[in-house]
């Protein structure tokens, strides 16, 4: 296998686990980007890569630079894309792909002439169960899906003291939670069962209209949120939970209910399908477990092992059953795609594309529409 060279831009929480899965498939990462060239140079010290880029121009006029992963806030994701689509990398940027769909239009296109891989870091597909889902409902054993119910729980933002860039709408968007998770209960849905979303009504809360910003800055996932710190109250108009209901194409319904101010919840996307042969049940906090429900027999408790799992899913999971395999594994097995597809790999995509990206951010805008005129919203 040739090895590919990676560079990273964001050093904040998501971005150090680019890197680290990168160097657990093999490939080597040739440098870092963060917001400033002092914060370049700190990443990368911090994780042993040689190179702390000055700005983007420098990265893309490296040569050992082959990927290009962008893991820096929502803000930037539409300028640092096109550059690096302008440039002919190959790249892989995280949730949401731009803030807008006239943004991720343009950037379908210019992923399309450039002729690169481009993916999107929907990285709850590669769970090796959710994937083995999927092959499941392709082969027939779930019948029709007649709903779809489930959540995406957090607690980080309980407490009014809690304070990410994120919860500011400038920085991340309008929508925040079902952005920032949703989407990610959306795309695993609708990857698994094929569906798609046709209309939304949503209902959202903003439960702290003022959080207390701290002087000294703050780090998502952090757990610093003992002592006294100096705050200034900021205004927020971003949601902090909220409940929609989901027309798919096709007649069947769906629930999703986003939260980031559920205690004690760290990090929960679960669902339920209800097939007209069988139902699926999948909760990431317990990810190498799948309940399987039967009508006229027993249910099923199935365990993740490589030796059962689907053909299409066995290559996604590399230790034994036994062995769990979690949230750092996605990231793995998601860029052991991606780069599968650099190097030659002619398989259709199980990675999501940027088409996919720019479905998900259609129905974020029908979502914000339908909160805001309490109506059912078409996506698109």
């Amino acid at each position: 296998m040739r090895t590919l060279g990676a560079a990273v831009i964001g050093t904040g929480f998501i971005g150090p686990v680019h890197v680290e899965a990168i160097r657990r498939l093999g490939h080597f990462v040739v440098g870092v980007l963060g917001s400033t060239p002092e914060k370049s140079r700190a990443a990368a010290e911090a994780l042993a890569v040689p190179r702390g880029y000055a700005d983007l121009d420098e990265l893309l006029a490296d040569p050992a630079v082959d990927v290009v992963h962008v893991a820096s806030p929502n803000r930037d994701h539409f300028a640092q894309t096109k550059q690096v689509l302008e440039a002919g990398k190959h790249l892989v940027c995280e949730k949401p792909l731009a803030m807008t769909t006239a943004e991720t239009a343009e950037l379908v296109i210019l992923a399309s002439v450039a002729n690169v891989v481009a993916a999107v870091n929907y990285n709850v597909r590669f769970y090796p169960l959710v994937l083995d889902m999927r092959a499941r409902v392709r082969a027939g054993d779930l019948g029709d899906v007649l709903h779809v119910c489930g959540s995406y729980l957090q607690d980080w933002l309980l407490r009014d003291t809690d304070f990410n860039w994120r919860v500011l709408a400038e920085h991340g968007g309008p929508l925040r939670a079902v952005a920032d998770i949703g989407t990610h209960w959306l795309d695993t849905v609708c990857f698994v069962t094929g569906l798609e979303v046709d209309a939304v009504f949503a209902d959202l809360q903003t439960v702290h209209p003022i959080r207390h910003r701290p002087t000294g800055g703050s780090e998502t996932f952090s757990g610093t949120s003992g002592g006294k710190r100096e705050t200034v109250p900021v205004s927020i108009d971003t949601e902090d939970c909220g409940s929609i209901l989901i027309r798919f194409r096709g007649g069947a319904r769906g629930t999703l209910t986003v939260s980031q101010v559920a205690a004690g919840r760290k990090n929960q996307l679960r669902f339920d399908l209800a097939g007209s042969k069988a139902a699926f049940a999948w909760d990431s906090e317990r990810p190498d477990e799948l309940h399987v429900g039967y009508r006229g027999r027993p249910n099923e408790a199935v365990r993740r092992d490589p030796a059962q799992l689907h053909p299409d899913a066995r290559p996604f999971s590399d230790y034994p059953g036994g062995h769990a395999e979690g949230f750092p594994d996605t990231f793995k097995q998601l860029y052991k795609a991606v780069y599968g597809a650099i190097l030659g790999d002619t398989s259709p995509p199980l990675f999501a594309t940027f088409a996919d990206g720019h479905d998900e951010v259609q129905v974020c805008e029908a979502i914000l529409a339908s909160h805001r005129q309490q109506r059912w919203v078409t996506v698109g």
